[in-house]
């Protein structure tokens, strides 16, 4: 098997795992997966693999970070999946108590901000995924990240998802509440809800 069929079984394997975790459910924070022995090392992959699929090598970004306490075993899955591939990545996590981040110093540093499950569909059950409605709660991450010396690069999710239609679903704008500057942030999907979900359907039917 090539590496490139090795890959693509990987992920269907992680699809498997994720559409079994998120059945008949409308969010959930995924650490039936991400928790995992073999899941961890799965998600490491994908997000790297999704990342690269957007033009990013891991040269472009030298720190990942949790956007809620549900990407947090993705942050160490990444970070675990690049020193694989050769590259130390460093982690973070967000932290709302008092805005800041836990972890090392990320000032000077190019991030990539990372989350279980962003969806629109999905804000109400979780903090951070009400910011693809009005960018509220992302905005505060994008400057507390901005204010500790870093530049983010990019959002990525395991599972993301946005309004149908014509919306675009490649960024993410967001605006730093302090300078008022806006800037749309390249937003990178492991894993498309409604695809993920379509699947979980047309297995269900199939089943009756």
């Amino acid at each position: 098997m090539s590496t490139e069929d090795k890959a693509v079984a990987r992920s269907n394997e992680l699809g498997e795992l994720l559409r079994a975790s998120m059945a008949d459910k409308p969010f959930n924070e995924l650490f039936a997966v991400s928790l995992d022995a073999h899941g961890f090392e799965l998600i490491g992959d994908a997000l790297l693999d999704a990342l690269e699929q957007r033009g990013f090598t891991l040269d472009d970004f030298d720190a990942v970070g949790a956007l809620t306490a549900a990407a947090v075993p993705m942050v160490t899955a990444v970070m675990h999946a690049a020193h694989a591939r050769g590259r130390e990545i460093d982690g973070f996590v967000m932290d709302f108590v008092y805005p800041s981040i836990k972890g090392p110093s990320i000032s000077g540093k190019r991030v990539v901000l990372l989350d279980s499950w962003l969806s629109e569909k999905s804000y109400v059950q979780t903090s951070s995924l009400v910011t693809l409605r009005n960018g509220n709660e992302l905005s505060l991450d994008f400057s507390v990240v901005e204010h500790e010396g870093a530049q983010v690069v990019a959002i990525a999710s395991l599972i993301g998802g946005v309004s149908g239609g014509n919306a675009d679903t490649s960024s993410i704008k967001v605006i730093n509440p302090v300078s008022g500057e806006d800037r749309n942030l390249p937003f990178v999907r492991a894993f498309d809800e409604d695809e993920l979900r379509d699947s979980t359907s047309s297995t269900a039917k199939k089943a009756n």
